[in-house]
């Protein structure tokens, strides 16, 4: 949610400045802004390896300077920078409102591949062309030829359907897309769609609408940063943080805290017997419990099977209840591993061999047989130690919780054993992973 709302809260900031007088900015100082913001995204964009942001930005660009150079050319400018109703200016305002759009949508569809020649190669013939067209359409001598749809009143009086419609078919699309794979990405393609939609609405040339392209950009830029962030401190199979934001974590705890290791019980054997992709399904399923530890934990993925859960302000006692519960939970979670495909399955005697000796249904139900699902179920086994006068920085509380996770493995697994005391064995249903 922070990443959705946080460039709306932008745009709200940009607007209140812009339209209630509290700030004056100059023209000058407001393309300086758009430049940089430009030039800052795209440069970004290129070193994170980003070609949808780096084309969003360069497709925002062309569209401010489509529509600011054939505004100088048409029949009128008012005084507050908005086009004429009628000329090229007007024409390039109604196709950049057609075409940035559907770009945005493509673009958000679009795999990421880096800057791969069959990445960069489809959007740019495609800018390429779409420039074309822009620039035949706003041709004094094409405007006749040009579609009706292209013709509508610019700012402070509404957009053109066509527009209205393009932005908000595009908005839903983006929406969707940012609910489905939780990006910064597709939020700043959002965001940046609706400063756009802002821009055009007021005139798309002159001092206001060159503010919200400035604020456009300027979400791409922070989106890649974000993006960034989020692949350095978040673990992208669980979702859950990484080790780096463990340990930056680590650096804030102040006593007393508890840090709990958690480890899942024969994780080797399950990716050896059911495969590396079942192995995933079994690390999402144990990081979702752990997300939702219940007394003010924060859980991390510290790589591989192993997973940390830090308690600011909490001592053992009060967090050892917490981890049984979560420890129950872990256990009583399973999830049903469909058949195994018979391609992978012993063939046994060949078919032309068994078609030629007998054509009866039975053999052919054999042939043609699946494994019946099968259940899985997880434990996890784990070590929790308190920060004490023993154990005075956070290195020595994980390294003391890291002995007590050895404890619980040697102890028979599916336990909880604490820094100072063994805990007895909890009573616990068998497991077909354990």
């Amino acid at each position: 949610m922070k990443s959705l709302l946080t460039p709306a809260i932008w745009i709200l900031a940009v607007a209140i400045l812009l339209h209630t007088g509290l700030v004056a900015p100059s023209a000058a100082l407001i393309t300086f802004a758009l430049d940089a913001a430009l030039i800052a995204g795209l440069l970004i964009a290129w070193r994170f390896h980003s070609s949808r942001i780096f084309f969003a930005l360069l497709v925002l660009f062309l569209s401010e300077r489509a529509i600011s150079y054939f505004s100088s050319f048409s029949s009128g400018v008012s005084a507050r920078g908005h086009i004429a109703a009628s000329g090229p200016g007007n024409i390039a305002l109604a196709a950049v409102g057609l075409l940035l759009p559907l770009n945005f949508v493509l673009l958000s569809l679009a795999e990421e591949k880096g800057f791969t020649f069959s990445s960069v190669a489809p959007p740019s013939l495609l800018i390429f062309v779409e420039s074309v067209i822009v620039a035949v359409l706003c041709r004094p001598d094409s405007m006749a030829a040009a579609p009706r749809v292209l013709h509508h009143p610019v700012a402070p009086l509404p957009l053109s359907f066509a527009t209205l419609i393009a932005f908000a078919a595009a908005a839903i699309v983006l929406l969707i897309r940012f609910l489905l794979l939780r990006k910064p990405a597709e939020s700043g393609l959002l965001w940046a769609l609706a400063a756009t939609a802002l821009a055009l609405r007021f005139g798309g040339a002159g001092r206001i609408p060159s503010a919200y392209f400035a604020t456009a950009a300027f979400i791409l830029a922070v989106s890649m940063v974000e993006t960034s962030y989020l692949l350095a401190y978040h673990d992208e199979l669980t979702t859950l943080p990484s080790r780096r934001a463990f340990h930056d974590a680590l650096l804030r705890l102040e006593p007393p805290y508890s840090i709990a290791m958690v480890d899942i019980d024969h994780f080797k054997r399950c990716n050896d017997t059911y495969g590396h992709d079942t192995g995933d399904q079994v690390l999402r399923l144990v990081a979702s419990r752990l997300a939702r530890v219940t007394g003010g934990g924060q859980a991390y993925r510290c790589g591989g099977e192993e997973f940390a859960v830090s308690f600011p302000g909490k001592t053992t006692k009060d967090v050892v209840d917490h981890l049984e519960e979560l420890r129950a939970q872990i256990e009583a979670s399973s999830f049903r591993l469909r058949g195994r495909d018979r391609r992978q399955e012993a063939r046994g005697p060949d078919r032309r061999n068994v078609r030629a000796r007998t054509q009866t249904g039975h053999a052919i139900r054999q042939l043609v047989r699946v494994a019946a699902p099968t259940e899985i179920s997880v434990t996890a086994s784990m070590g929790v130690a308190t920060s004490s006068q023993e154990n005075v920085s956070a290195e020595e509380v994980v390294k003391a919780a890291d002995k007590a996770l050895y404890r619980a493995k040697a102890a028979g697994r599916n336990r909880i054993e604490t820094g100072s005391t063994p805990r007895r064995r909890a009573r616990s249903k068998a497991a077909s992973i354990a």
